[in-house]
């Protein structure tokens, strides 16, 4: 069993800042495989940052550069430093966990909302 907690999320102005939060616990997982992920509404949740494989960084086309992503492992965290954002990063962002077994888990969500 993982569990998937997220904080941070708020209301910002355009070109603001946020940091988010995704704190993992349980057994059997490795935060290199953590992910963020945000649905907008009436939209398909997307992929926004993870970590890769050789141990870099991955990124949506409209994040890179504004949007880092980063890790604590002592402390089971995974960050999202999101730097001049826009109206259209308004979503629930999600964390997702899969298990070594190949389970996915999520958190509730964070809202951000920016506002124009």
């Amino acid at each position: 069993q993982v569990l998937v907690l997220e904080s941070g999320g708020g209301l910002v102005q355009a070109g603001g800042s946020l940091r988010l939060s995704c704190v993992v616990s349980g057994s059997m997982f490795r935060l290199n495989d953590v992910g963020w992920y945000r649905q907008a509404p009436g939209k398909q949740r997307e992929l926004v940052a993870d970590f890769t494989r050789g141990g870099s960084t991955n990124y949506a086309d409209s994040v890179k550069g504004r949007f880092t992503i980063s890790r604590d492992n002592a402390k089971d965290t995974v960050y999202l430093q999101m730097n001049s954002l826009k109206p259209e990063d308004t979503a629930v962002y999600y964390c997702n966990a899969p298990d070594l077994r190949g389970s996915n888990y999520w958190g509730q969500g964070t809202q951000v909302t920016v506002s124009s």
